[in-house]
């Protein structure tokens, strides 16, 4: 029988990478509503040793980031250029462009060098 052995952590697919983001979400959302504090904006930030996901709603409008509005602008008009623009991408699937990450990529690159966003982060 061909036996096919991989060691260490698989990559994880789009679905898994979706499923994921979605269960922050509602881990945000829980968090949020559970909170003893008053007008707790939940789970901000999921920190490991190998990354750090932020959660940002936009209605919060959160004065301590304050010069992320600028960032989340540049990364809506580099979706809207390379990915809505780009007849074949269909809604609510992964973007597959290498432009889009390419770009994607330097802007945050530029944000990261800029450092950060205010007091709160």
């Amino acid at each position: 029988y061909p036996v096919s052995i991989r060691f260490g952590r698989h990559r994880l697919s789009s679905n898994e990478k979706l499923m994921l983001a979605s269960m922050f979400h509602s881990l945000f959302a829980i968090g949020s509503q559970l909170s003893p504090e008053v007008g707790s904006s939940g789970i901000e930030m999921l920190e490991t040793d190998t990354f750090k996901l932020h959660c940002f709603q936009t209605l919060t409008a959160d004065p301590r980031q304050a010069g992320i509005d600028s960032l989340l602008r540049k990364i809506y008009e580099i979706y809207s250029d390379f990915a809505l623009k780009n007849p074949f991408y269909s809604l609510e699937m992964p973007i597959r462009c290498e432009l889009f990450d390419q770009n994607l990529k330097l802007a945050l690159e530029v944000a990261e060098k800029a450092g950060p966003f205010g007091p709160g982060s």
